[in-house]
């Protein structure tokens, strides 16, 4: 299983999450109105920079998370947006 870490601009994160339903992702956690700084620049959410992100996480089976990779690049080449994804290998879930 892989745990994926997808930063999205809180504009597209509705399209995103749209795309995860679509995709049958099964569930997901999701920390919004996120402030930082990096290559895209100051997301702060204020006056001087008034934008921000939004941080979703995932469990999922291997092969989902091929093809939700594959769909989160297509969903980048089409409207433009640069997410940052990380995966990190998940060993066990305790439930």
């Amino acid at each position: 299983m892989k745990l994926l870490m997808i930063i999205v601009d809180e504009s597209k994160k509705e399209e995103l999450e749209a795309l995860l339903n679509r995709l049958g992702v099964e569930g997901y956690t999701e920390i919004p109105r996120v402030i930082g700084v990096g290559t895209t620049g100051p997301r702060l959410g204020s006056r001087a920079f008034p934008k921000t992100s939004a941080v979703i996480f995932s469990i999922l089976q291997p092969q989902t998370f091929e093809t939700l990779v594959k769909a989160i690049r297509e969903f980048c080449r089409e409207c433009g947006e640069k997410l940052k994804l990380v995966a990190w290998d998940v060993h066990e879930v305790i439930l």
